[in-house]
């Protein structure tokens, strides 16, 4: 008999998923294997080198003031560049802006604008939890800077779009030959500012390294401090908040409470004297002709974020204060019941609700008469005017003495009577 050869299927093998580090737990054998050593060097190790040098290498007034200027050029690249504009497209730019922000960005060196972009739009969409790549929630510290020092798994962080990025020559190039920008942009460039005046060495001391450092820590407060220091204006579900100091160290993006609700508006701070030189210098470059499309959420919507706020947070204190018993958790009295209770006990019924005023008597500013003239009776007309026109202060006291209400109010009983009277 003919027939097919049999083959025995293969016996499947459990394949081995190697884990990645970051998911392991740190211990004394493996702590140094969790460091990324090469942003430990550039962001801990250079720096320092640079403050240690600075004690044998005098610093000049022009140096001084060209490393000033350059922080602030590299910052605006970080802030006007990699945030405002590629991070979320809250304004336009033309080619030749475009190219001077990467240049300016890449001299910041903070990464490409793709990388950087990327990981900020991850931030928004997953603020606070495990996808968060700097989520404060792991700590003041690691959202300044730890998430760069300790290894983290690519794969746990958020998902997000970047395809416009990627459609953008400028970004592309910048990504591509990053290295060679900060070489150029991040120690070039202010060694040769310095080296007009012969201070190149102090170019690259305070103008390069120390100058990196400090505009590295001002954008590393917007990841960190601009989610613990100040008020919660527009939303307090999540953890962004705005404070005038944290504007002053990140050229105006620490009004973060601000963005992270309206974050495609190019402005961070609404007020015209809040602190925001990345806002102005944005409408310079417009008035230039430089940018355009600067997108501005409407001011109605940004006032209802915040009378939502106001009105969020004035209930959390109503609910902590004593407001007297519900209405609807009183028992249901008949009118008859009403005048039985208030032959012993000083009863007065206002707008349907009885009241129990018995310790109040005594008390009451107008007089020990006047209340007990009321006892017994329908005395809303009389509390709300007949006699005296009763403060917010006087209701808020008298909620507090609610002890049943009047099955159809005390005006149905007033009704009843006067047709029993003919």
């Amino acid at each position: 008999m003919s027939g097919k050869p049999t083959t025995t299927p293969p016996v499947s093998r459990g394949v081995s998923k190697k884990v990645h580090i970051a998911d392991t737990p740190i211990t004394l054998r493996n702590w140094h294997q969790h460091i990324d050593w090469l942003n430990v060097i550039l962001i801990i190790g250079i720096p320092l080198y640079g403050i240690i040098q600075a004690f044998w290498v005098p610093l000049q007034l022009k140096t001084a003031i060209w490393a000033i200027s350059y922080y602030f050029f590299t910052g605006l690249g970080i802030t006007a560049g990699y945030h405002r504009l590629w991070s979320h497209s809250s304004y336009s730019a033309t080619l030749p802006l475009r190219i001077w922000l990467a240049a300016a960005g890449g001299g910041a060196v903070e990464g490409s604008a793709r990388w950087w972009s990327r990981l900020h739009r991850a931030h928004h969409r997953y603020t606070d939890t495990d996808q968060d790549p700097y989520s404060v929630n792991k700590g003041l510290f690691y959202s300044h800077f730890g998430w760069m020092l300790i290894k983290q798994n690519p794969k746990r962080i958020g998902r997000t779009d970047i395809s416009d990025l990627n459609e953008d020559p400028v970004v592309v190039w910048q990504h591509r030959h990053y290295l060679l920008v900060v070489a150029v942009m991040g120690l070039a460039v202010p060694m040769a500012g310095a080296g007009l005046w012969g201070d190149w060495w102090g170019g690259f001391v305070y103008a390069g390294i120390l100058r990196i450092f400090f505009v590295q820590q001002a954008t590393f407060c917007i990841n960190s401090l601009a989610h613990w220091l100040g008020e919660q204006p527009f939303d307090d579900r999540n953890s962004p908040r705005d404070h005038a100091i944290t504007a002053l160290a990140t050229l105006g993006e620490g009004y973060h409470n601000f963005h992270h609700e309206f974050p495609s508006d190019y402005r961070n701070a609404i007020e015209w004297y809040q602190y925001d030189p990345t806002k102005w210098m944005i409408w310079v470059w417009k008035q230039m002709g430089l940018a355009y499309d600067l997108k501005v959420f409407r001011a109605n919507e940004i006032e209802k974020g915040r009378v939502q706020q106001m009105q969020k947070k004035l209930d959390q204190r109503r609910a902590r204060l004593d407001w007297g018993v519900p209405i609807n958790a009183l028992p249901v009295l008949e009118w008859e019941e009403y005048l039985e209770l208030a032959r012993s006990r000083a009863l007065v019924a206002v707008a349907g609700v009885v009241h129990d005023v018995t310790e109040f008597v005594e008390e009451h500013p107008g007089g020990r008469a006047m209340i007990t003239a009321a006892i017994g009776k329908d005395a809303t007309a009389m509390f709300n005017g007949g006699v005296y026109y009763h403060s917010n202060a006087a209701h808020n006291l008298l909620s507090m003495m609610r002890v049943g209400v009047i099955r159809g109010g005390c005006e149905v009983e007033v009704l009843k009577r006067a047709q029993k009277e003919g």
